[in-house]
């Protein structure tokens, strides 16, 4: 069971400490004291400082989104919460819980903070106790705290990152960023008016955010090395810094969370999931981990046109994200609804075993908020707190509440029946191919169940899905070739994509391109890669794509490659492959892996297709 000094130092960005004993002994040494949450009337532990940054913080929010940020101001204890305490979840004008500051006489306030007062601070003055309720016309702040317009991302090309540029960018605010190579996705935002630059460089930083630090929020991804330029110049002169994770734990805070997390089908089922809401006219916003076919971004904002059930209201009360186990960021986010689709080993670089990794499931499972629900793929367990109802989900293991019947065929897609606690819905159509998606499928339509979406329209959504940009992509499709390109970078992803192809192509022969993502993954995990990997016809294995990781001795694609049992496999190099193509009869061939494998498929796909061009002429 984590403590509350524990979960303190955890939530803290690591570049500020050295480890985590030395983040734990910060937490311990910054804990103020304790207020009851007249609420629920349990005890809280607060941290000053943890009080401060939250509050610093949400300020950000006021300028662009006004719900965000009174949720923000009103669920602080969510930010030092431990597993044994209840999510919470406040009526927003209304709160009568007490903050305790503990500011030591004489001490200036910060960031424009009004006095506080708390009957258990050794250093509150009763007498000029000021009201101790807040509400929407109650805030710690003046106005000009307010203000933030500004927003620098660094790491802005991620797919999460990128995802919250857009957002901010919607909202009015101006953003740009860094990242370290120009991608696709970069190109897109800077089309969208959201510019970014490639070197490490704290004179690329506009003059703009340079000058106005009280007006500017930066938000780094955990990816990013303390050594960062920019990183260390915004730290040292006292910008407002977050993580991506956090930001998207605060803008959740104002709606219903609908939160997907796994080691794997996050990715699909909550863009699926924001897909239904949006087709079924229940309406959400969405923070997506892959750009959407449909909606061809990662960032899906509530459009009351499309939504018409909700036309008449401000906004919709949902907020669909994919919640992240890497570097813990799940553990940021109370949904209403989790979704957890595995909890295989993975990321040990962070978590050390898989027991730990499976004790942050628990934990994020333990922050559902009440009267909240956990869908978990059958044969997974968790623990809920009380007052949450668990329901399961299979591709087709009848004890599960919702499961696939009847499942066929239907020219190369498949069509089935699903099975729910309150009876069947007969002949779904999915509109993207592999079996894998079926079970995706399942747990998106489940979750649009529970929420009382139109049956029909969930059946018209499931149609008109056209899927996620490196998820089972077609990128070339006829009866003489066929080219998908998957963003498969575990060995059970790998697993589930072969499977799917093989079930679509009986009899054909399937070349497999993958490059290897992380050293430690690849360390951690050989022997599975190459029993995914021998599950191909033909091998085409790349050099690893290191991402953040500096290389570790000894590790490289041989480890793989030596184990892999198939005959027809070589070791190439990204810059050899076309050519390697070239002399190769393709059938049905597979581009594999989450770095930057993605390059490659453009070429491929345009040397594929002349081809095609070539021998019909």
């Amino acid at each position: 069971m984590l403590t509350t000094e524990d979960t303190i130092a955890i939530n803290m960005p690591k570049h500020i400490f050295k480890n985590f004993d030395e983040a734990r002994k910060w937490a311990k040494e910054n804990i103020a004291g304790s207020y009851r949450n007249n609420h629920t009337g349990e005890d809280i532990m607060v941290s000053k400082t943890a009080i401060d940054k939250y509050m610093s913080a949400s300020s950000v929010l006021k300028s662009v989104d006004k719900d965000a940020h009174l949720s923000a101001l009103t669920t602080l204890p969510r930010l030092i919460e431990t597993s044994k305490l209840k999510a919470y979840s406040y009526e927003v004008t209304k709160i009568e819980t007490p903050i305790i500051t503990n500011e030591l006489p004489g001490q200036p306030l910060q960031n424009g903070q009004r006095e506080q007062c708390s009957t258990s601070s050794p250093h509150s003055d009763n007498s000029n106790c000021k009201d101790t309720t807040f509400s929407e016309n109650k805030i710690f702040f003046s106005k000009n705290m307010f203000n933030q317009n500004q927003v620098y991302f660094i790491g802005i090309g991620g797919i999460g990152m990128s995802a919250l540029a857009r957002y901010f960018k919607a909202k009015g605010c101006d953003v740009c960023g860094y990242d370290r190579t120009e991608t696709v996705l970069t190109q897109t935002l800077a089309e969208e008016g959201i510019a970014a630059h490639y070197t490490d460089d704290i004179n690329a930083i506009p003059a703009s955010y340079k000058a106005d630090k009280d007006h500017t929020l930066v938000v780094f991804t955990p990816a990013v090395p303390a050594s960062h330029s920019e990183l260390q110049w915004f730290t040292s002169r006292g910008y407002l810094m977050m993580k991506r994770s956090e930001v998207l734990g605060m803008i959740s805070q104002s709606k219903q969370t609908i939160a997907v997390a796994g080691t794997h089908g996050k990715t699909s089922v909550s863009t699926m999931i924001a897909h239904l809401l949006t087709a079924s006219g229940v309406g959400c916003d969405a923070f997506l981990g892959g750009i959407s076919k449909n909606y061809k971004s990662n960032l899906l904002l509530y459009d009351k046109g499309a939504c018409p059930l909700v036309s008449a209201v401000e906004d919709s009360r949902y907020v669909v994200a994919e919640a992240d186990e890497y570097d813990r960021s799940f553990l940021r986010l109370h949904p209403h609804i989790a979704v957890v689709t595995a909890m295989d080993a993975d990321h040990l670089d962070i978590y050390g075993t898989h027991e730990a990794l499976k004790e942050a499931f628990a934990q994020f499972a333990s922050q559902i908020t009440s009267g909240g629900m956990l869908l978990i793929k059958y044969g997974l367990t968790l623990p809920v707190p009380e007052n949450v109802r668990t329901f399961t989900y299979s591709l087709d293991n009848s004890k599960a509440d919702f499961h696939a019947e009847n499942i066929r065929m239907d020219d190369d897609c498949y069509l089935f029946d699903l099975q729910t606690p309150q009876g069947t819905i007969h002949d779904i159509h999915i509109g993207v191919p592999g079996l894998v998606n079926v079970e995706n499928g399942v747990a998106a339509m489940a979750v649009t169940c529970l929420l009382d979406a139109d049956t029909e329209k969930i059946k018209n959504g499931m149609v008109s899905f056209e899927g996620i940009q490196r998820r089972f992509d077609y990128r070339v499709r006829t009866n003489d070739v066929v080219y998908i390109d998957d963003y498969a970078h575990h060995p059970e992803e790998l697993r589930f994509t072969i499977e799917s192809v093989r079930g679509l192509y009986p009899g054909r022969h399937i070349t497999g391109i993958f490059q290897p993502h992380l050293y430690s993954r690849t360390r951690d995990f050989a022997d599975e890669f190459a029993q995914s990997l021998s599950m191909l016809d033909a091998l085409i294995l790349l050099d690893i794509y290191p991402a953040r990781e500096e290389p570790i001795e000894g590790v490289t694609s041989q480890m793989i490659f030596d184990k892999v049992t198939i005959a027809d496999k070589c070791l190439c190099s990204k810059e050899e492959v076309i050519n390697m193509l070239k002399n190769r009869k393709s059938d049905v061939l597979l581009t594999l892996g989450a770095g930057d494998i993605d390059r490659l498929v453009a070429p491929i796909e345009k040397m594929l297709k002349k081809n095609l061009r070539e021998y019909h002429f």
